[in-house]
């Protein structure tokens, strides 16, 4: 068992926590040991500060991140040579009409360039062994999708 902790600090001491047509403020930060501090906010579109990270944001990034890893280790153990990982993330956020919403699904796009042009469909069949593996991906309730597509030079 591994235990994660962050610290998250918001003060409503820049005009009494409102803006200035009376919307509360939403900027905070969140603080983890050793690293540096997460300015944060609501996006943009729920009236947050479209120039900070967003909880949106960083589930999206955490469920990339944790693929690309889940799958680089995949690949490892099948010996396939990773020249260069890129991915375009989408989340799919749905909001109802008392306010409530839920991330509905998360499409990755991974873009793989191998070196062994012989070991392509083993590379995009590790997709799904990496999704199995991915600890964000187990731990949400909405379909991580893989659009993948690998080449080599």
């Amino acid at each position: 068992m591994h235990r994660f902790k962050v610290d998250l600090e918001w003060s409503s001491k820049e005009s009494n926590g409102l803006d200035k047509i009376g919307r509360t403020i939403k900027n905070h930060i969140v603080k983890i040991d050793g690293k540096e501090i997460l300015n944060i906010s609501a996006a943009k579109s729920f009236k947050g500060d479209a120039t900070l990270y967003n909880p949106e944001d960083l589930l999206l990034s955490s469920l990339a991140s944790c693929h690309m890893m889940s799958y680089l280790y995949c690949c490892s153990t099948h010996k396939i040579e990773i020249l260069s990982y890129t991915d375009h993330a989408e989340a799919l956020l749905e909001v109802s009409d008392d306010g409530a919403g839920r991330i509905v699904q998360v499409l990755l796009h991974p873009v793989v360039v191998i070196a062994d042009p012989s070991q392509i469909d083993l590379a995009l069949s590790l997709h799904t062994k990496a999704n199995e593996l991915c600890f964000i991906a187990n731990s949400c309730n909405f379909p991580v999708v893989h659009q993948a597509s690998c080449s080599a030079p």
